[in-house]
């Protein structure tokens, strides 16, 4: 270790320097990705203090699928505040995204919304839609934004045959560095690719973090699950990791959680009814009782869970909710689950109801009505700035019928509802031309 440190580290500086291109450190809260960012972060500090002219912005990614397991969730967002309060603090450009799927891709949304069965190795629809898809939206903004990146990743050559292998393949520049094989202009830097576990291990017990804190915590997340680290998905070609420390509680791709098996074995009992729902979830798959003979497409074939068999499946995760007392599904996702069931089979709001039981007392999300002193207001507004009045109600509409929760899925709430307003405003200054062509 004592050589890679200082090698890492020359290794860094002279990359960070080389061009203006930001970079895109990739943070999953393991080790390797905890490493590569204290060591970027600690390169930073020390720029501000030398050379302040030669900074410039480093972007964090995270992803919050929804369904890691709640300690790791919590986890998460307190080493992130302790980043975002850090770095604001000593005014470094970093800039913290935590992305999480599109309003409607969840993990509840797909499977009790849609009805998708629980994802298997040969139908991993969950990658795509809660890990890649968030995270490329993100880089790719940020691509936009700046004309390229550089995109940092914790892999190690010694993880396994099959990464040293993939990592080898890479055509590399003179740097070190490698095309992103899916986003333009974006080149991969893997800083940390010759670290062993163990010197990973030895650096981040012996040097804690300049945010604050130890990595502890970390360290005995480990030795509980006795995993891996899951990496932050930016393509299809990220396994899953089920299997590992930093994988979601929900996975029913893998045929056992090791890691949830680890957490209950060494104490964390709270943990069971989590444990016991995935492989319930995993077995009902199988029961073509529970699902429709055709596909949500219309073709013949195993297809989506049934309309009953989604609502025992919301029953069930709410009832394990209260097992454990902790939510683990939010108000917006229940929201976008009536949603999916009003336009598929549902007519009586059964997923506020089933909520309601539970006591989550949602059903007031669906719409959230103005008082009649903000209609008013809006009245005299659009009477002062001529704006039409069908324009306005029905921008009204779309956000507090659709959109009453934009905390949920950030990385797609907002861009849809924008779509939303977008294609409104379209539709009727088409219409004004119309009138204005035929007067």
């Amino acid at each position: 270790m004592r050589e890679n440190v200082p090698t890492t580290r020359k290794n860094l500086l002279e990359n960070y320097l080389a061009d203006k291109r930001p970079w895109v450190v990739a943070y999953s809260g393991g080790k390797d990705s905890t490493l590569v960012l204290q060591l970027v972060y600690e390169m930073a500090l020390n720029l501000k203090h030398q050379n302040e002219d030669a900074l410039k912005p480093i972007y964090i990614i995270a992803s919050d699928t929804r369904v890691e397991p709640p300690n790791i969730e919590e986890y998460l967002a307190e080493r992130l505040e302790k980043l975002t309060a850090h770095a604001n603090h000593n005014e470094l450009p970093i800039h913290i995204k935590l992305v999480k799927p599109a309003i409607g891709e969840g993990f509840w949304d797909c499977l009790i919304g849609k009805g998708y069965p629980s994802p298997t190795r040969w139908f991993r629809w969950c990658t795509h839609k809660m890990k890649v898809k968030p995270s490329r939206i993100e880089i790719e903004k940020i691509t936009a934004k700046h004309g390229g990146v550089i995109l940092l990743l914790g892999s190690r050559l010694s993880e396994s045959s099959l990464r040293k292998q993939g990592m080898n393949g890479r055509i590399k520049n003179s740097r070190g560095l490698n095309p992103h094989h899916e986003i333009p202009n974006a080149l991969v830097f893997t800083p940390i690719a010759d670290w062993e576990t163990d010197d990973v291990w030895r650096f981040l017990s012996k040097t804690p973090p300049p945010w604050g804190g130890n990595h502890d915590y970390m360290l005995d997340l480990y030795r509980q699950a006795g995993g891996s680290e899951c990496l932050l998905a930016i393509d299809l070609q990220t396994p899953s990791c089920g299997g590992s420390r930093f994988g979601c509680w929900t996975c029913t791709v893998v045929k056992e959680d090791k890691s949830m098996k680890g957490f209950l074995q060494t104490g964390e009992e709270w943990m069971r009814p989590l444990f016991d729902f995935r492989v319930w979830l995993k077995k009902i798959r199988e029961d073509m009782t529970l699902r429709l003979p055709y596909r949500r497409n219309k073709a013949e074939g195993p297809g989506p869970f049934s309309p009953e068999a989604r609502k025992v499946i919301l029953r069930n995760l709410l009832e394990t909710e209260q097992k454990v007392g902790r939510r683990l599904i939010s108000d917006g996702e229940i929201s976008c689950i009536q949603g999916i069931w009003r336009k598929d089979f549902d007519e009586v709001d059964s997923a506020y109801l089933i909520a309601g039981k539970y006591g989550r007392n949602i059903k007031e999300m669906s719409y959230t009505e103005i008082s009649p002193d903000e209609k008013e207001l809006i009245r005299k507004l659009m009477v002062s700035f001529e704006i039409d009045e069908t324009c306005v109600w029905e921008l009204q509409e779309i956000v507090s019928r659709y959109y009453p929760s934009l905390d949920y899925g950030v990385s797609g709430a907002r861009e849809e509802l924008k779509q939303g307003v977008k294609r409104i405003i379209e539709k009727h200054i088409e219409q004004e031309n119309l009138v204005e062509a035929n007067q």
